[in-house]
């Protein structure tokens, strides 16, 4: 076993009685030290699970934790040295966001001289100098959200849990946030496991995605890897929207899928397969020719691109066009062409 970082071993959690059903069942997964894994799942999943049994917050029902060689499966949170920032950020309203930040380090006896040091540090690194006498009331969720950060960095944690961080800032400042996140794990080599439930989040800032499904791993890999070569279709449907349609492998490899005829990278035998078919594989073209014909039911212009909805032989097709494709209208023919990326055989 690699010794640094986080690792689960056959990890189980059930709330109540041996017949309860498992929120976590059997897990193993290793973040390596100095990286983020996001753990993504739909609601009830397991993650937010998963983050709290990291933190102690939670006791695994079977299995081991081990945080850098060290099993901390029975241990409670302060002996970790983990450091948790939560969806609510959970600030002291009394409190300065000096005194905020100090918090942890003044419960924990440290120097009142190398307290203050230490946060002002602290603060610096997230962008908060000047912010001092401030009260969450007088800031913006942002600069909540980096007093919370900052709180969590001032304890020089081995590891750094990230519950949602997110999800209460609109969607400008949540990509804003995202980089600066992933700047900050990356130029202090923290080891961090973060929770989220949005895809495109995950594909920006992670190392390593485990996609949780009913307590269990669905699948763990790169970002790319995930979202290329999905093994099932749940993780295809869940890592960006692709929709799944029934094919034909055929001998020589190629699949058919109605009048479109694939290659795939991987050699599969002969007969049916899932292929799923993420929406900006599709290009469109005006009017009915050779490919898979239909009629947009929807179209939603979004600026540099449309969402549209295509009728077709094989069902409702969701397609996303960019703007040099042209722009079209429900009842507009269209004929729908594939490129072989955003393309997975998910199924044999």
């Amino acid at each position: 076993m690699n010794n640094t970082g986080i690792s689960f071993r056959q990890v189980s959690k059930r709330y109540g009685g041996a017949h309860s059903p498992l929120v976590v069942n059997a897990i193993d997964f290793h973040v390596p030290k100095g990286t983020l894994t996001t753990i993504l799942g739909p609601s009830g999943c397991g993650k937010t699970t998963t983050l709290r049994m990291i933190a102690g917050l939670e006791s695994p029902s079977s299995g081991q934790i081990f945080i850098d060689g060290r099993d901390v499966t029975h241990l409670g949170p302060a002996e970790r040295n983990v450091s948790m920032v939560f969806q609510s950020y959970a600030l002291f309203p009394h409190m300065s966001v000096l005194e905020n930040v100090s918090y942890g380090l003044n419960v924990s006896g440290v120097p009142k001289q190398e307290v203050s040091e230490r946060a002002r540090s602290s603060m610096a690194i997230v962008g908060l100098g000047g912010y001092e006498s401030r009260y969450p009331a007088e800031l913006s969720g942002g600069q909540q959200q980096r007093v919370a950060l900052a709180r969590a960095l001032v304890l020089e944690p081995s590891v750094l849990l990230f519950d949602e961080p997110l999800s209460n800032l609109d969607a400008r400042l949540r990509r804003s946030m995202r980089e600066e996140i992933r700047a900050l794990q990356q130029r202090l080599k923290l080891t961090v496991a973060y929770v989220t439930h949005d895809q495109s989040e995950a594909l920006a800032v992670s190392d390593q995605i485990i996609v949780m499904n009913g307590g269990q791993i669905a699948q763990a890999g790169s970002p790319r890897e995930l979202y290329e070569n999905p093994q099932t279709e749940f993780v295809a449907g869940f890592m960006g929207e692709a929709v799944l349609l029934n094919g034909q492998c055929l001998e020589n490899g190629s699949v058919e899928l109605g009048p479109l005829t694939l290659s795939t990278p991987r050699r599969l035998n002969a007969g049916p397969v899932k292929v799923a078919i993420r929406p900006e594989a599709w290009s469109v073209h005006p009017g009915h020719s050779a490919g898979l014909q239909g009629t947009v039911s929807k179209a939603a212009y979004l600026g540099s691109f449309q969402e549209l909805t295509v009728e077709t032989a094989l069902g409702p097709i969701f397609v996303v066009a960019s703007d040099a494709q042209g722009h079209w209208s429900p009842q507009d023919d269209v004929t729908l062409n594939i490129s072989q990326r955003g393309v997975s055989v998910v199924a044999a």
